[in-house]
């Protein structure tokens, strides 16, 4: 159960100023057993933040930056020449994570429009 950090500050308050559990239970914060969940955890860890999730990243906001910066001065760059010039700068990281960090800075892969080719049939517009 997600609790905000408004409720987890509340509930920890009223067990520093030594409400038992069945206290902070009866006030209704929250469900019983979310209540002793953060107050155990509060017991081991010593404060209330929760322990981020997931994979660490490969690359800094910093590094982020530069490859976007890098595609931005090429519009043409593949995210394969990216990843290359990404590894000169230190990071390891795949043409997908590329193609990823772009993304997420709302720069999205698009290819010019295929025009036909002009004919001399074609109408000139200088006559």
């Amino acid at each position: 159960m997600v609790t905000c950090k408004e409720t987890l500050a509340a509930i920890i308050a009223l067990h520093k100023n030594s409400f038992t559990g069945k206290d902070i239970v009866a006030t209704k914060i929250a469900p019983q057993s979310t209540i002793y969940r953060i107050i155990k955890n509060f017991k081991e860890r010593g404060s209330i933040l929760v322990k981020a999730s997931g994979r660490p990243r490969k690359s800094s906001k910093r590094q982020d930056r530069l490859v976007k910066r890098v595609q931005l001065r090429d519009r043409s760059a593949t995210s394969a020449e990216l990843a290359q010039e990404w590894q000169q700068a230190g990071v390891s990281a795949s043409a997908r994570t590329v193609r990823r960090r772009l993304l997420e800075d709302g720069l999205v892969s698009k290819r010019a429009a295929k025009k036909p080719l002009l004919t001399k049939k074609n109408p000139s517009g200088t006559d």
